[in-house]
């Protein structure tokens, strides 16, 4: 029988997950090559053939998305499969059209065959942006199961940017393991909230594995979406997020909308800096696409150690990455934070940007007066240290939500804005999460 040639859309996650869970061993299809987009680096790779299985023994190229086309011409693909997240409707069409007209048919892949039975409860936490406060949401469901005398292990959605072989599962339990996996500062802003709060953190590339693992310490798994990707795991409670300050965008990005539609808990979070029309609009919205499914309100609190340090004096921001980048917004918590605590000016930093840090600003233009925490590679930090390093400020505000200090020297006075989920209503999303468990 002839075998459908397939290419994957990706950007080294979903794409992989989709793979081991479709294709890999199934000898109806050969995949020809996944293709790469929105991280930094993440082509001219090889999916290892200990990773892709037998009937792969030189494993699958990874290349430039800009090679989809001709990839369809000239190996005679009869199939590309779409598997990344947080673009417009807009987008995944056009890649459909590309590859309509190149002579391939266009899928996508639901939860029906790529989510993964657990012999454990599992709730999870997904949105319809990236940048909407999963991570906070996620530390919030933890910490409420907890109180509920269940032990909890979060199993993140991947960031598999390095050696994909010793990526394949990782565990995270203390801080060292950050280094020992050598993760990227998006990495660390998923993990290092989790360790500090002493709960144990799965990662990687194989999530049969990974899930399997984490069942072995666990009495539930919660996991903590990327982007506003769908859940890899089957879930018995899905709390999915929406951002008053991006209305509409629930109604305009895949998978973000059919996140919504599926939700069984809808958190409209930074209530307490969205303006009520933007709020109206979001529940309006969720309430016509989920009719089902319960919807809180909940605050996203922002502080500093020391708000004296930061009144009156001239601050540098720096933001969380992906957030910024495809996540669109051009803002995050530092500029609110250096507002509501009185900073004299935001620097910009676009005049003093260097070689990758100068590239990002050029790719997302509405980046203006704040600095994104871009780090997938070691010559990135370095650009991001030289950037610090060439702007004149007084301070330097760091709105990750890691500690930058850790990863890079700063030269220049820093304070961290930590923020969390708070609710503003009633119920509370713990009741919600307590009427199930």
């Amino acid at each position: 029988m002839k075998k459908t040639k397939v290419i994957i859309l990706g950007a080294a996650g979903r794409d992989f997950h989709n793979f081991n869970t479709v294709f890999r061993g199934n000898d109806r299809f050969e995949v020809l090559a996944f293709t790469a987009t929105q991280i930094p680096d993440i082509e001219d790779r090889l999916y290892p053939p200990e990773l892709a299985g037998p009937l792969y023994p030189r494993g699958i190229p990874i290349v430039e998305e800009e090679e989809l086309d001709a990839l369809v011409r000239d190996r005679g693909t009869d199939e590309v499969v779409f598997s990344y997240s947080d673009v417009t409707h807009e987008h995944v069409m056009h890649l459909a059209s590309r590859a309509l007209a190149a002579g391939a048919d266009f899928r996508l892949l639901g939860t029906a065959a790529t989510c993964l039975e657990s012999s454990k409860p599992v709730v999870s936490i997904c949105a319809v942006r990236t940048g909407v406060g999963k991570s906070q949401t996620t530390r919030y469901a933890v910490d409420a199961l907890q109180k509920l005398g269940k032990k909890v292990v979060a199993v993140r959605h991947p960031m598999p940017y390095g050696d994909l072989l010793k990526q394949e599962v990782q565990r995270f339990a203390e801080l060292a393991d950050l280094d020992e996996h050598d993760c990227t500062i998006e990495e660390r802003e998923e993990y290092e909230p989790h360790i500090e709060n002493g709960v144990v953190v799965y990662a990687g590339v194989d999530y049969e594995k990974i899930l399997r693992q984490a069942e072995a310490e666990a009495d539930v798994i919660v996991w903590d979406g990327g982007n506003n990707d769908l859940p890899f795991f089957r879930s018995d409670l899905r709390i999915v997020l929406i951002d008053p300050h991006r209305p509409g965008h629930e109604l305009r990005y895949h998978p973000g909308e059919a996140n919504l539609r599926m939700a069984d808990v809808v958190v409209v979070n930074k209530f307490d800096s969205a303006q009520p029309q933007d709020v109206a609009q979001v529940e309006k919205n969720a309430a016509e696409l989920a009719p089902g499914a319960r919807i809180v309100r909940c605050n996203s609190p922002f502080s500093v150690r020391d708000p004296d340090a930061v009144r009156g004096k001239r601050v540098l921001v720096i933001e969380d990455g992906p957030t910024l980048t495809h996540g669109e917004m051009a803002y995050g918590a530092g500029v609110l934070a250096a507002e509501k605590f009185g900073a004299a000016s935001i620097v910009d930093p676009r005049p003093k940007a260097v070689g990758s840090i100068a590239d990002t600003f050029s790719k997302y233009p509405h980046l203006k007066g704040l600095l994104p925490a871009m780090g997938y590679s070691d010559e990135q930090l370095d650009d991001l240290k030289q950037t610090i390093a060439a702007c004149d400020c007084d301070l330097v505000l760091v709105g990750t939500p890691i500690d930058l200090s850790r990863v890079i020297e700063l030269d220049k006075p820093s304070q961290r804005v930590f923020y969390r989920l708070e609710d503003a209503g009633s119920p509370t999303l713990a009741e919600l999460i307590a009427e199930r468990f």
